[in-house]
């Protein structure tokens, strides 16, 4: 009886080893999921931040001859 219960502990902690692994894969990849999903968002809007002055000064000085 208690080479069962060696033997099913044994079993059990190469599952619990297989599935820390596997969470672990998961959690890096969710990680690297959410760096790229920020950077795609932030660096654009960084972008704009340089970009929409210059627009508007050239937008609002094509006008200005008009009056």
């Amino acid at each position: 009886m208690d080479q069962d219960i060696q033997k099913k502990l044994e079993e059990l902690e190469q599952k619990v080893d297989a599935v820390f692994k596997s969470v672990e894969k998961t959690r890096k990849y969710f990680l690297i999921v959410m760096w790229v999903t920020v950077l795609a968002f932030v660096l654009p809007l960084v972008g704009l931040v340089f970009a929409l002055p210059a627009f508007f000064n050239n937008y609002l000085g094509a006008f200005s001859g008009l009056l």
